[in-house]
């Protein structure tokens, strides 16, 4: 089968399509005929070695798969070939493939309704968005730092439905498109500083890292949360949490529920073929995607 592999660490051009043995499914675990995936910062930052959970190359990224069963491994219950299924890779072996072993408790069932697309969106940046905000109650007001995004414009919807009241940080650009989603307020982070914008914020969600921490805790109320996804520990201060964000089966068939009754909806920038991965992660790196890019095979 094809993939797209990567020898060395470094930029978007060390990725290159190769070919390599169809994976096995072992037991618990299910072979996926990919049919689609998507590109998260965690992907480059992996592919440059910004981040290392991968140990080193040669490997396969991809986090996010949406496909067919092909074959399931011993003991594996819950699906059978033919199945369309989506979910979260967490291996060296990513969806950056034509087929992929995902555990089966990483994956849910891809409803009827939702096309291989925009399925592939949705693991784990919806995931990010959902396991963070999980303990949001209704009123509570929260700002989402980068809010046009791969996670943050997932964030903000999920925020919404569950009664909170969303700020988001954006360029003017995406205001629109973020007051469609549900967005209160917007605030363009280029213009206008945001601890002067938004004051009395319960739970803050950073997806930039950096100096947004300490800013934000400026805002936070005394009882507040400050939930960081960017490995940044901004202060010794008891409202910060850091978030990893988990492969779940379970989480992602509840809130596929969301999506079902129209309340949350990944917005698709762009859908190129996987061996343009290249220049897919070069306008993931851009800061400058409005939602998500799809990688087909």
């Amino acid at each position: 089968m094809k993939a797209i592999s990567q020898r060395v660490l470094g930029g978007p051009e060390v990725l290159e399509i190769v070919e390599v043995d169809t994976p096995q499914p072992g037991p618990g675990e299910v072979l996926m005929r990919v049919a689609a995936t998507s590109v998260n910062a965690a992907d480059w930052k992996l592919r440059a070695g910004v981040v290392d959970r991968l140990g080193p190359p040669p490997f396969t990224l991809g986090l996010d798969v949406s496909g067919t069963v092909a074959a399931v491994g011993q003991g594996t219950t819950d699906f059978r070939p033919g199945d369309e299924v989506f979910g979260m890779v967490r291996s060296r072996s990513g969806a950056y493939a034509e087929y992929v072993v995902v555990p089966a408790d990483s994956l849910a069932v891809k409803p009827a309704f939702l096309d291989h697309v925009h399925a592939a969106a949705l693991p784990t940046a919806g995931l990010t968005a959902w396991q963070a905000l999980r303990e949001l109650q209704p009123g509570q007001r929260v700002l989402v730092h980068a809010a046009a995004g791969g996670v943050g414009h997932l964030a903000v919807q999920i925020a919404k439905a569950r009664g909170a009241f969303v700020i988001g940080t954006a360029r003017s650009a995406n205001h629109d498109f973020l007051r469609e989603l549900g967005a209160d307020e917007v605030i363009d982070y280029t213009t206008t500083d945001f601890t002067t914008a938004a004051i009395e914020i319960d739970v803050v969600l950073d997806l930039v890292g950096g100096e947004y921490g300490p800013r934000s805790l400026t805002i936070l109320r005394p009882d507040g949360r400050l939930i960081d996804t960017q490995r940044d520990d901004p202060l010794d201060d008891p409202r910060f949490y850091r978030h990893f964000v988990a492969a779940s089966g379970s989480d992602l068939a509840e809130f596929t529920d969301l999506v079902a009754h129209g309340k949350l909806r990944a917005e698709v920038a762009q859908v190129m073929p996987l061996a343009d991965a290249a220049r897919a992660h070069q306008l993931s790196e851009s800061g400058r995607v409005r939602g998500k890019l799809v990688l087909t095979p």
